[in-house]
């Protein structure tokens, strides 16, 4: 598991339109990289657009939003488009950066048990070190704790 004030993890993942994007690639600049468990769900949907609809925050305070799951490039493009995401959606569909960031979790849905990512944020400062997580994250409210949280 990733901690507070430890480097993060490298990464190098292909976002929706193909493009690699590996954590060096964001030296000097915040990062907020959310994890979310699966394209067009509806929590999923209204955390992607709670996200684009304050991305002109993020990008005056030198901030980049990266979101992952392990979905497809293909699956990532579709939903991107459908809800004119602004920021990279990276698809980790062999998990390693998921499990990297240790939030491939055991889940349980009406009493089955069953392996997911559990939804959550990692602000990463501009040196590559881990300035705050948010575990188990509520999708109600969560872009304004980011935006506090990067002040």
């Amino acid at each position: 598991m990733i901690e507070e004030g430890k480097k993060a993890p490298a990464f190098n993942l292909n976002d929706q339109d193909g493009k690699a994007h590996s954590l060096k690639d964001y030296l000097g600049k915040k990062v907020v990289l959310y994890f979310y468990p699966k394209d067009n769900t509806p929590g999923c949907t209204k955390e992607a657009c709670s996200f684009r609809d304050e991305f002109a925050v993020f990008k005056k305070s030198n901030t980049v939003i990266l979101g992952v799951s392990a979905d497809a490039v293909k699956s990532h493009k579709n939903f991107s488009e459908k809800f004119s995401l602004p920021f990279p959606l990276l698809s980790d569909e062999s998990k390693e950066m998921i499990e990297n960031y240790g939030v491939w979790k055991e889940k349980s849905m009406y009493g089955k048990k069953y392996m997911g990512i559990e939804r959550t944020t990692v602000i990463i400062d501009g040196e590559g070190k881990v300035k705050k997580i948010f575990s188990k994250v509520k999708v109600d409210g969560h872009t304004e704790e980011v935006l506090e949280a990067l002040k």
